[in-house]
């Protein structure tokens, strides 16, 4: 396997990664369990939008005439019907309606042009009650709830906080407070301020300025960790930033995250292989590297896109998956 030190082979890691997805569709199937009460949300919706969300950003960030443009297309198509096109989620919406995943879900959808106006209508109606506004979350699940909102048409765009001061990102704090929970919850309150990498320019000075300055010893602690799962996501978030990427990512950063791949292209959340691998137990290999994979996938989009000694600016706009 090819070591990616140049965007050559960074562009390989998107390859691999995604066609390791594709050859595991089943993976992210819903289970006859979807609209049980005592489903296992993780297991089943969760995978399946988290796959929606990263193949909406890569048939954004990628031309349409490129070979990932359309894999990724084919993987939102297949998405899509899981969920019946959408009824899945109108009627998971009515036997939960005060439950935040199933518009998290349906608006990761929705940004790839898949629209179901009957659910948009029915979570209008509970996003309107005090209840769900008044629902106690953290903070970087509230910034993620109302650009959700704003996705599925039910908040009018721009009403989300552009500086989310009360998240840990957005209080700018001691660089050496930086752990594991900090470092996912930074970098989701990234995803969701750049709407999952898709929006150009979109990061406050103050918040691009501070990752600039933190994020190569942020990552470069995690790979020794052999944490690839957030090395992937702060790759993802380098790629964000207004400074060129050779700024802020160690020269050897992409070189470490792929010499974590095993030989079918799938990265471990943490750590190295152990075990008989995917053939010992398929499904406990599944959970332990679907989403390093496709975040894998997603920051190497997104470094490809903009390549290292650039400054962000425009990328290619191909369109979403039709409704």
């Amino acid at each position: 396997m090819t070591a990616p030190d140049g965007a050559g082979d960074v562009r390989g890691v998107a390859e691999d990664a995604l066609a390791w997805v594709d050859a595991r569709r089943a993976g992210f199937a819903l289970g006859e369990d979807a609209l049980s009460a005592d489903g296992e949300v993780d297991r089943s919706w969760k995978p399946l939008g988290e796959l929606a969300q990263v193949c909406a950003t890569v048939t954004r960030r990628t031309a349409r005439s490129d070979p990932l443009n359309a894999r990724a297309r084919a993987l939102l198509d297949f998405a899509w019907r899981e969920t019946e096109e959408g009824e899945l989620l109108l009627r998971l919406q009515r036997l939960e309606p005060f439950a935040t995943y199933p518009l998290e879900v349906y608006a990761s959808l929705a940004a790839a042009g898949f629209r179901h106006p009957a659910f948009e209508a029915a979570a209008a109606v509970v996003a309107g009650t005090r209840g769900w506004r008044l629902t106690e979350q953290d903070p970087t699940r509230r910034l993620g709830v109302r650009c959700a909102e704003e996705r599925c048409g039910i908040r009018p765009r721009g009403q989300a906080p552009p500086a989310p001061r009360g998240t840990w990102l957005g209080g700018l704090p001691e660089p050496w407070t930086f752990e594991r929970a900090a470092g996912y919850a930074l970098t989701h309150v990234v995803f969701h301020l750049t709407d999952w990498g898709r929006a150009d320019d979109a990061l406050p000075p103050d918040l691009a300025r501070y990752l600039a300055d933190w994020l190569p010893p942020w990552l470069d602690t995690c790979l020794d960790a052999g944490m690839w799962d957030l090395a992937a996501e702060l790759l993802a978030v380098a790629a964000t930033l207004p400074r060129p990427t050779d700024d802020t990512v160690p020269p050897d950063a992409w070189r470490r995250l792929g010499a974590a791949r095993d030989p079918s292209g799938a990265i471990r959340e943490v750590g190295r292989e152990d075990g008989d691998g995917e053939a010992g137990d398929p499904a406990r290999y599944f959970a332990h590297h679907y989403h390093s994979t496709l975040l894998a996938a997603f920051a190497a989009v997104l470094t490809t896109a903009r390549p290292a000694g650039r400054p962000a600016g425009p990328r290619h706009g191909g369109q979403g998956a039709p409704a």
